[in-house]
């Protein structure tokens, strides 16, 4: 498996996919990388030589935040939130939301897939013995 920049990437996939493994690299910016490098997108990552992963390597760590540092940009824009007291930082302190969707139905991915209610409530009528 090809290892760029501490992440493993899938042999088996084209490299526009694979890059796409990384943390902070979507598809667009993985094009943009390769256009810059001069690598075909429609190579597989097996088939990559050590000079195009050098290559590839030097370019995404130059000139973008990925993976760790990005993570971490992330945490500390998400800790200034919630000290300012915003609402989007208590948004987040809750685990809802933040964007403005609604809380009635439809988050069950935000607050886990946790289901409060229960039937009518009404026990069944116990058979005959």
């Amino acid at each position: 498996m090809p290892r760029i920049v501490g992440v493993n990437i899938p042999q088996d996939k084209k490299i526009d996919i694979a890059l796409t493994y990384i943390f902070g690299i979507g598809s667009s910016l993985s094009k943009k990388v390769l256009k810059e490098s001069g690598i075909n997108p429609k190579t597989k990552a097996s088939e990559l030589t050590p000079e195009d992963l050098n290559k590839l390597k030097e370019i995404i760590e130059k000139k973008y935040r990925i993976e760790g540092d990005l993570r971490k940009d992330l945490m500390i824009n998400i800790r200034r939130l919630k000290d300012v007291g915003s609402w989007r930082g208590s948004r987040h302190s809750k685990k809802l939301p933040v964007r403005g969707q609604r809380t009635k139905t439809n988050n069950r991915t935000v607050r886990g897939n946790i289901r409060k209610t229960v039937g009518s409530g009404r026990k069944a009528a116990p058979g005959p013995k």
